[in-house]
């Protein structure tokens, strides 16, 4: 089925604390979109957004609107660059893409798709919406989101999704990291270090591992927060620094294929090669602020699955790919798990299928399916 691609822009002014993007009129929140519009009318939009990523191209949307789903694949104000991101204005940013397709674009229902990273957020969002709680950013600074009124949405789906941007770069966090500032790092805990055990990982090692990477993940939060009471006590309340994380991508199942196991090639990742992408300047979480590393990287984030998915109560459905090396079924399994009330709850995977569908039609034709299917199951259709 053909379909119209129909670029969007919309505009509102917020008040201007500290400027955390470069450029743009100053006060002004500019955020861009593709209205992916088949032929056939229908009366509900399924609603793409990724924290920082531009989904406008990626296989799924365009897949969906092929097969006669309209679609927006909505982008925040941090695109791909989420640098200094603050996932409480993400939401807010989301909420605004909600009443725009209700308000002026005329649909009467909405769901959410939440792929990779904004599996997360689509969580995130619909429980603010819902049962908003969130009164503070992590840093401790006043973001009331009920002051927000987000507007619910009506489903909420997890496609290849992990459970949040937090707990990913934590299980990815190079646990021997000694200084970090990149100088100093214990070869009997860095796995590209041939005095580091190697594959297959004993459950001991595993375990100590994890810890160490949540003790890492917990010294940078500590950190981060000493620096900015520093800071705001010296400078005032918008005073702000950038700084690096060094040893990003160190996560054990990249090596060893039976920890978190599927289908995935053994020894890369989904950006590559993982030994090289630990420190290269692409890597997840490498560039960050004080208060952007409390909102999303942390372990004290408010946009987490495991955090808000009690308080979803609409349908559900959580897609997960085999082979994915990104998103493996740990969080998919834990996604699925962390929505229990639900409306109704529904679990598939995409056996052999990538992250990103890649060269993979009959993969995508199949994860397609689930949710055309799962739309009209529930009406959403």
């Amino acid at each position: 089925m053909s379909f119209a691609r129909v670029p969007l822009l919309i505009a509102f002014r917020e008040a201007v604390g500290l400027r955390d993007t470069y450029g743009g009129i100053d006060g002004v929140v500019a955020l861009q979109a593709h209205h992916l519009k088949p032929e056939a009318p229908s009366d509900t939009i399924v609603i793409f957004m990724h924290p920082m990523g531009i989904m406008h191209y990626l296989p799924l949307p365009p897949a969906l609107a092929a097969a006669g789903v309209h679609v927006l694949t909505a982008v925040s104000r941090y695109p791909n660059n989420d640098s200094a991101l603050i996932m409480e204005k993400v939401a807010v940013d989301l909420g605004r893409w909600v009443a725009h397709c209700r308000e002026v674009l005329g649909y009467k229902r909405v769901v959410l798709a939440g792929w990779s990273g904004g599996g997360s957020l689509a969580l995130f969002y619909q429980a603010e919406a819902s049962d908003p709680q969130v009164t503070h950013t992590p840093a401790g600074e006043p973001f009331p989101l009920a002051e927000a009124k987000l507007p619910p949405v009506d489903g909420v789906m997890l496609l290849a999704a992990h459970v949040s941007r937090a707990q990913t770069l934590t299980e990815w966090l190079d646990a021997s990291v000694i200084d970090e500032a990149g100088r100093s790092r214990d070869p009997k805990w860095n796995l590209y270090s041939p005095e580091c055990p190697q594959p297959p990982y004993s459950a001991d090692f595993l375990a100590e591992y994890a810890a160490r990477q949540v003790a890492r993940s917990n010294r940078i939060t500590a950190w981060a927060e000493a620096q900015l009471a520093e800071l705001t006590a010296r400078e005032g309340p918008h005073a702000e620094r950038a700084f690096i994380v060094h040893g990003t991508m160190a996560a054990p199942c990249w090596l060893d294929p039976a920890v978190d196991a599927n289908d995935r090639a053994p020894g890369r990742c989904y950006l590559g090669d993982p030994r090289l992408i630990n420190d290269s300047p692409g890597g997840l979480g490498r560039f960050t602020t004080l208060r952007s590393w409390l909102s999303q990287w942390s372990l004290k984030s408010n946009a987490c699955s495991l955090k808000v998915g009690h308080r979803i109560l609409v349908p559900v459905l959580v897609v997960g790919n085999t082979a994915d090396d990104a998103c493996t079924p740990s969080h998919t399994q834990r996604l699925f798990d962390c929505v229990p009330n639900a409306a109704s709850r529904e679990l598939h995977a995409v056996k052999g299928a990538t992250h990103y569908y890649a060269f993979q039609p009959e993969h995508l034709k199949q994860a397609a399916g689930f949710v055309t299917g799962w739309l009209g199951q529930h009406g959403l259709a």
